[in-house]
């Protein structure tokens, strides 16, 4: 096997003396099971370093590959100029990965640089391993918006690389853990902080890379870590064989969680492959919620399904319930692939003779004319998770206090400015989130003056 070593590290830019002038004692646990990382790296001698990146170039449908033969950077923005790094790519490995990534279609490559300077989430590794260890050649690669299993299949992907250009390889995943583990740190504190360390260091100090794809986003997002999906690519690398993990230290004295693991590959395994045994639960979950789903959600999905598949605008079948062709109401849909949102378009009124009508127009611009999605892919038909709310009238009120974000949507309008959030979305927990968000999205800024209403939803799955 070409991975012939995998670490987990964090990058507090502090851990470097020069940047942290005294404060790095803090984390000396850290600091010495760093050390040892960058020992382990010198002796196994590898030909490249491949790091993954919270900080480099992160777009939300691509990763990207740092391109070119070549990159510097500095620890300037820390106030340590001094400190600096020129480091050469592996130009042949990287081009074996984008070949890999455009033969299966999958979105990772070498276009959209912004930023050719290395980050500090790739520089702080490199501190300790350059004191250690001046050979191997670097591939920089950095995370994106797409779902965990994404991440996990470019793992598979760099791994096949590796081994078609047999490259002694060894595969830092650089991220931190939660920054919300202390009330007196810099970001405060949230009970998911220190329930995503607990969790993650049991998972990635047992080597069980499955269960990182069962991490739900929102936690994720609330505990805000920044490593997760980093840890997740370097999974993705080891997927079908067996590791000897070892975890080496977790220190959240900051307020910032520092987790530190090893991995070492030690043979093939049939029951670690997690991305297969995974795709199998969702197929099977997804199965089974479409047996159960009533008639709105089934007739959003024969729209989008014949939209996609033949560009043809579903007419409203026979058979319906008599209240999907004698209602009309506003209707939003919305579409999840792999737990992430894929589409949701939606009106806020009636604008079509019947519900039925409003389902179909709105599930076909939810799957192809969402702005912040490209067009759903036939492909893609078999992962979509696809849900149906229909509007209840909108009605005025004074202010958020009369606002339940698990009962009530919001439209906030200014003039002929308008946004509106649905009821019982995840990650919005309070009525002023719920209202700063349908401001945001209707483009209406706070000393403005602006209306508030709120409505009920029927859900349907």
């Amino acid at each position: 096997m070409s991975i012939i070593a995998g670490f987990m590290v964090p990058h507090p830019p502090m851990i470097v003396p020069d940047i942290g002038r005294g404060s790095e004692a803090q984390v000396a646990d850290t600091t010495a099971a760093y050390e040892r990382v960058a020992d382990e790296i010198a002796a196994l001698a590898p030909e490249t370093i491949i790091i993954t990146s919270p900080h480099s170039i992160m777009y939300a449908d691509y990763f990207h590959i740092s391109p070119g033969r070549s990159a510097g950077g500095s620890f300037a923005g820390f106030r340590a100029p001094g400190v600096r790094f020129s480091e050469e790519y592996d130009t042949e490995l990287v081009r074996e990965i984008c070949r890999l990534a455009d033969e299966e279609d999958f979105p990772a490559g070498t276009l959209g640089e912004r930023e050719k300077e290395l980050d500090h989430g790739t520089m702080v590794p490199l501190w300790f391993i350059r004191n250690k260890y001046k050979g191997g050649k670097l591939v920089r690669i950095g995370l994106s918006g797409l779902p965990l299993i994404d991440h996990y299949r470019l793992g598979m992907i760099i791994r096949k690389a590796a081994e078609i250009t047999g490259r002694r390889t060894v595969f830092v995943a650089s991220g931190d853990l939660s920054h919300k583990l202390q009330d007196y740190g810099p970001y405060g504190y949230v009970p998911e902080g220190p329930e995503y360390d607990e969790r993650i260091m049991d998972v990635m100090g047992r080597a069980a890379f499955g269960e990182l794809l069962d991490f739900d986003s929102s936690f994720c997002d609330k505990a805000a870590e920044c490593g997760h999906r980093s840890f997740v690519i370097m999974g993705g690398a080891f997927d079908g064989t067996a590791v000897k993990a070892e975890k080496l230290s977790h220190q959240d004295v900051t307020g910032v969680g520092y987790g530190i693991c090893t991995f070492y590959p030690d043979g093939p395994d049939v029951n670690r492959y997690f991305l297969e045994r995974k795709m199998g639960e969702i197929e099977e979950a997804l199965r089974a919620k479409r047996e159960q789903s009533d008639e709105y959600v089934r007739l959003a999905r024969e729209a989008v399904e014949a939209y996609v598949l033949r560009r043809e605008v579903l007419a409203v079948p026979s058979g319906l319930p008599d209240e999907m062709l004698s209602v009309q109401a506003g209707a939003f849909v919305s579409i999840h692939e792999h737990g992430e949102l894929r589409g949701c378009i939606g009106t806020i009124g009636p604008t079509r003779s019947c519900v039925a009508e409003e389902i179909i127009g709105n599930a076909i611009s939810a799957s192809t004319r969402d702005p912040r999605f490209p067009a759903i892919k036939a492909e893609e038909l078999p992962w979509l998770d696809i849900n149906v709310d229909v509007l209840g009238e909108p009605e005025d009120i004074d202010s958020e206090d009369e606002l339940d974000v698990k009962r009530y949507g919001v439209i906030v309008s200014c003039g002929r400015k308008r946004g509106l959030l649905l009821p019982d979305l995840d990650g919005v927990d309070t009525p002023q989130q719920q209202v700063e968000i349908a401001m945001k999205k209707g483009g209406i800024r706070k000393f403005e003056k602006y209306r508030l209403q709120r409505f009920e939803v029927i859900r349907h799955y």
